[in-house]
């Protein structure tokens, strides 16, 4: 009786502690207003910014991508000639 006392009573104390339930949590809209205008000019200057980086990084990929064919040729001919 004893134990089933004990249990309850820590079962009970634990649902009295946990209120996580009832958290709310509220935004004030009002106080915060963004300017749209600095942000819109920030978004049209980003693409300006970035084309020049990918079209040297597309000029790096394609002169990599063409050392690799030739290395995997040169591996094809070596394995070729190992046949033989």
């Amino acid at each position: 009786m004893k134990k089933l006392i004990a249990i309850v009573s820590i079962a009970a104390f634990m649902i009295a502690c946990n209120d996580s339930a009832t958290k709310t949590e509220t935004v004030n809209t009002d106080s915060t207003k963004t300017d749209t205008t600095k942000v819109d000019s920030l978004v049209q200057s980003i693409p300006d910014t970035v084309k020049i980086p990918m079209n040297k990084a597309k000029v790096l990929v394609d002169s990599v991508q063409n050392k690799m064919d030739n290395a995997a040729d040169k591996i094809k001919e070596g394995a070729d000639k190992t046949k033989k």
